[in-house]
């Protein structure tokens, strides 16, 4: 079924517009074989005519394999007073050898006057002319309105007269850009509905901004209005707050409103994948709380929620996760119910009498009082779960264990572990250094367990967090300490808590290692 709305992605120009965003030529390629996975419709790959880096792309992205989008080039208006066919940036749109261009104009008389620093009758002349001229170089043109809204409030009149300039020039679509991000959304849908009377047949977008955190919502006023092409950028990436968020509005028009939008049928399933792999190239931390696709987006903490999804997942959750390529998650925490562990306990393959479940739920909501977090760290209660089995036999004990750091001459600070384990009926007594005492405990570890279990030399620290408890306590506060481990492409969490930061860290470290253990018999 061919889409209904057509999906302009403009990350790979606005979205780098971010705070904190800087993509590589090898980035943007990476992102464009992403988005035409998704199957959008046009992916904009920047302004060839403002830096060395985005004409390489283009000339890159020519050979991409690409089976569904078009890229464009983006650029501006020709100069005031000026020929296009002698504008340096109209031409760089031209050299881009894109299929698509899109030309932004004009729109508010406070513009024209006050930044192009123009007449209203020049501006809509050069948008007029740049159009055309494009248009004679075969290309597909889309016209970007900018400051629409806004420009409509001041001079209504002279807003739908730059359109009207925009359709004489031979514009392909029409897009309506909420550039400051301020507009309301019905007033949007009110605009378009405006626009639609003024220009029937013609086609339709818009480009709207998150200030007033209504990008989503008015990318889909918009729609409502008569919008047939909607832009915006994955998790919302752009200047200020950001613009439209695409992760957001896909699965909104598909889902919600039932319109098409996306090339392939199936392709709305690679949504969190999408979203989470182009926040890894951006080199930003996936927002855990995104709708749709956040590690949060179904995650159940209550003990009455988790109760009802066990039951049915409809209850509490507005879509089936699984559509958009996400999970449904259970918690454990001092909320949490007895459901919570036995989902998990179901979760780990572990079969578990009711009793169990409540005696560990009582020891969970004991051990949080006492500063455990248990909520990112589910390793740690599995192990609980495990070890509460009366056929569960531990692979190793801890016995003791030591850690000092000295200043040595010569050598400045050293850091040694020494620990001592039991395994099976065998004590193992270890001594090793590292570079602080919790990675000298974790060498001490391997060392003495490697040899008994080799399966141990796969398992690398992926994170380590420590959380002070309670700052007025100062240097005797009691802390709070996760450890995320990694083997392959599985990760599991574990935590510990004590005033002693190795202690809780041990307590963490013996965790994890333990688990991670009881994934490979």
């Amino acid at each position: 079924m061919a889409p209904q709305i057509e999906v302009y992605d403009t990350t790979l120009r606005d979205g780098t517009q971010r705070e904190g965003i800087a993509l590589s030529v090898s980035d943007k390629l990476r992102i464009t074989q992403l988005l035409d996975e998704l199957g959008v419709a046009y992916i904009e790959g920047g302004w060839p005519g403002s830096n060395p880096k985005d004409a390489a792309y283009f000339a890159a992205a020519a050979e991409l394999p690409l089976r569904h989008a078009r890229i464009a080039a983006f650029g501006m208006t020709c100069r005031v007073n000026g020929d296009p066919a002698d504008d340096a940036n109209i031409q760089a749109l031209i050299d881009a050898q894109t299929p698509v261009v899109t030309v932004v104009g004009k729109t508010s008389m406070l513009h024209v006057t006050e930044v192009l620093r123009t007449t209203p009758a020049e501006n809509l002349r050069i948008i007029q002319a740049s159009l055309a001229y494009l248009k004679q170089q075969g290309k597909e043109v889309i016209y970007d309105a900018e400051h629409f809204f806004d420009g409509y409030k001041l001079n209504a009149e002279y807003a739908l007269a730059t359109l009207q300039a925009a359709c004489a020039g031979g514009a392909d679509a029409l897009v309506l850009c909420d550039t400051n991000g301020g507009s309301l959304y019905w007033e949007v849908e009110q605009l378009f509905e405006v626009v639609r009377g003024h220009f029937p047949g013609m086609r339709l977008g818009i480009h709207a901004h998150n200030d007033g955190e209504l990008g989503v919502a008015n990318s889909l006023a918009g729609v409502r209005g008569g919008a047939t092409h909607v832009q915006g950028t994955i998790n919302g990436y752009g200047e200020r707050c950001g613009n439209a968020n695409l992760v957001s509005i896909i699965p909104d028009l598909q889902l919600k409103l039932g319109l098409n939008c996306l090339a392939k049928a199936d392709a709305l399933h690679h949504l969190t994948h999408i979203s989470r792999t182009v926040a890894e190239i951006a080199n930003l931390p996936p927002d855990n709380h995104a709708p749709f696709v956040g590690r949060s987006a179904f995650a159940h903490k209550g003990g009455l929620h988790v109760a009802a999804v066990r039951r049915n997942a409809d209850s509490y959750q507005h879509i089936d996760p699984t559509l958009v390529g996400n999970e449904m998650r259970i918690l454990v925490s001092d909320l949490a119910g007895r459901g919570n562990i036995l989902h998990l306990a179901q979760g780990h393959g572990i079969d578990t009498e009711d009793e169990i479940a409540r005696n560990i739920l009582e020891e969970i909501k004991s051990l949080e009082h006492q500063g455990y977090a248990f909520e990112g760290a589910e390793a740690s209660v599995a192990m609980m779960l495990k070890r509460a089995q009366p056929d569960y036999q531990a692979p190793f004990e801890m016995i003791d264990f030591m850690t000092i750091v000295e200043q040595r001459r010569g050598r400045g600070i050293v850091t040694e572990a020494t620990v001592k384990l039991r395994v099976g009926t065998t004590e193992l007594h270890t001594v090793a250094e590292g570079n602080g005492p919790v990675h000298a405990l974790d060498m001490a570890l391997r060392k003495a367990l490697i040899p008994v279990f080799p399966a141990i030399a796969e398992f690398h620290l992926a994170d380590y967090k420590v959380r002070i408890l309670d700052g007025n306590a100062a240097t005797a506060a009691k802390t709070r300490v996760i450890i995320e481990t990694q083997n392959g492409g599985h990760r599991w969490s574990t935590v510990g808590a004590d005033h002693n930061i190795i202690v809780a860290s041990w307590r963490a470290l013996a965790d994890s290692i333990e688990y991670g253990l009881s994934l490979s018999v």
